[in-house]
């Protein structure tokens, strides 16, 4: 029965990290109306497969290097923030496609390359970073971990409430079970909806094309008052 609750607090806790907005499920979310579910899956994996990576060096405690290079991190936020800028840009053209009747949906089909721009944006974002560096190595060192206190907004509110082992394979499969239910579970809600609203589709793209733009300003900025901190 333990094995089963640390399982089930992993789901909830990757749900949670998996599902607030932001620049993965813009991406996600772009792919999905534009192109289609799998294509939607497919970009999920991408940021899914960055994570799986981020494991791995994390487990093996390459990831620590970079919380001792300022430097590198402000690289890192300034590579991410000009990547994001650029999908921001592809996302629009994706929107203004998605207008017309039949005449571009060949073009959509064939430029969908989510998993990749997914991957990149996962793999170049610092924050994904410190993530690992820091929750993600408390989820593999053996002792506990307050669940529910990690989500936003009511995670205060429900601090103790569910107290689970850490360093358990049962919980860092049941996080990524939970990062999985996720990827496979949104795009499919988006196309559901998409389906049923005739202009849901370059709505979402065009979203997905502000949230891209908005993260990309704000990562350059970040890394522009960084990297002069750094200077100064």
């Amino acid at each position: 029965m333990s094995t089963l609750v640390t399982l089930g607090a992993g789901v909830v806790f990757g749900l949670a990290l998996a599902a607030p907005p932001g620049p993965m499920n813009a991406v996600i979310a772009e792919e999905a109306v534009l192109r289609g579910r799998f294509a939607g899956f497919r970009a999920g994996l991408g940021a899914a497969t960055a994570d799986a990576i981020f494991f791995v060096l994390a487990y093996i405690g390459v990831v620590a290097v970079v919380e001792s290079f300022p430097l590198l991190q402000g690289a890192m936020v300034a590579i991410g923030g000009v990547l994001m800028l650029y999908f921001a840009v592809g996302a629009a053209q994706g929107a203004r496609a998605s207008f017309r009747p039949t005449s571009g949906e060949e073009t959509i089909a064939a430029e969908g390359k989510g998993f990749r721009k997914a991957l990149v944006l996962a793999l170049t974002n610092p924050y994904q970073v410190l993530f690992w560096l820091t929750i993600g190595v408390g989820l593999l060192r053996p002792g506990e971990l307050d669940v529910l206190s990690r989500l936003p907004v009511v995670g205060a509110d429900l601090a103790g409430a569910l107290v689970v082992a850490t360093g358990s394979p049962a919980l860092i499969g049941g996080f990524f079970l939970g990062v999985l239910v996720w990827i496979v579970g949104f795009p499919t809600g988006l196309v559901a909806a998409e389906r049923r609203i005739e202009t849901f589709a370059p709505l979402v793209a065009v979203a997905s094309a502000v949230v891209l733009a908005g993260s990309g300003v704000y990562f350059l900025y970040d890394a522009a008052t960084t990297l002069a901190a750094l200077g100064a």
